[in-house]
Order: structure tokens, then C-alpha cells, then sequence
């Protein structure tokens, strides 16, 4: 019967340690990368997340602080002596009594 050597191992056996360390090696490798892109990908996520954010702050603010509206435009107004000559032709075409005429013509003037 022969007896097992002591010391090192024989070709075989160093050829299936390096094949387990090998295959453990690639498997852990997988797993690091595998996690290094999910990670990758969350904050990708996050960070576009508060672009899209942001954006619609900045669209929100735009729209709050757009001016408002012009007002109207206001008719010029009427030279007094040409509202003063209309008044006084109301008067002597009967439109307006004295009361109103002196009322028409204070208000003009005030």
C-alpha cells in the first residue's frame, strides 16, 4: 500500500485549487460589479430626479413672476376749450339747463 506524500500537492490538486480560487475570484467580481452599476444607476436616478425638479421651479418662478398685462391705453384727453365750446352749444341748443352747464363746466375746471 503506499502512503500518502506529505508536502506538496500534485498537479491535479494544485490545477482544481486554482480553478475554485479562479471561480470564486470571477463570481465575487460579478457580484462587485453587478452592485457598482446599481448604484450607478440609483444616482443617476436621484440626480435626474432633482434636475427635473429644479426645472420645474425655475418654469413655476418664470410664471409667478411674468408681468402682468399692459393696461389699457387712455384715450387722450380733449382739448378743455373744445369741451368748454361743446358745452356752451348744448346750452343754447336747450340740452342743458344752467344748473348742469355750471356743474359741467366747475367739473372741467377743477
Amino acid at each position: 500500500m503506499r502512503g500518502r506524500r506529505m508536502g506538496r500537492p500534485g498537479l491535479v490538486g494544485t490545477m482544481a485549487r486554482t480553478a475554485v480560487i479562479a471561480g470564486t475570484a470571477q463570481a465575487v467580481t460579478g457580484r462587485v460589479a453587478a452592485s457598482q452599476q446599481a448604484n450607478a444607476q440609483q444616482q443617476a436616478a436621484a440626480q435626474q430626479a432633482a434636475i427635473d425638479q429644479a426645472a420645474a421651479q425655475q418654469l413655476a418662478a418664470q410664471q409667478a413672476a411674468a408681468p402682468p398685462p399692459p393696461p389699457p391705453a387712455a384715450a387722450p384727453a380733449p382739448d378743455l376749450m373744445e369741451q368748454l365750446t361743446k358745452l356752451g352749444d348744448m346750452k343754447a341748443a336747450g340740452l342743458l339747463s344752467d344748473d348742469e352747464f355750471a356743474a359741467a363746466k366747475a367739473k372741467l375746471l377743477a
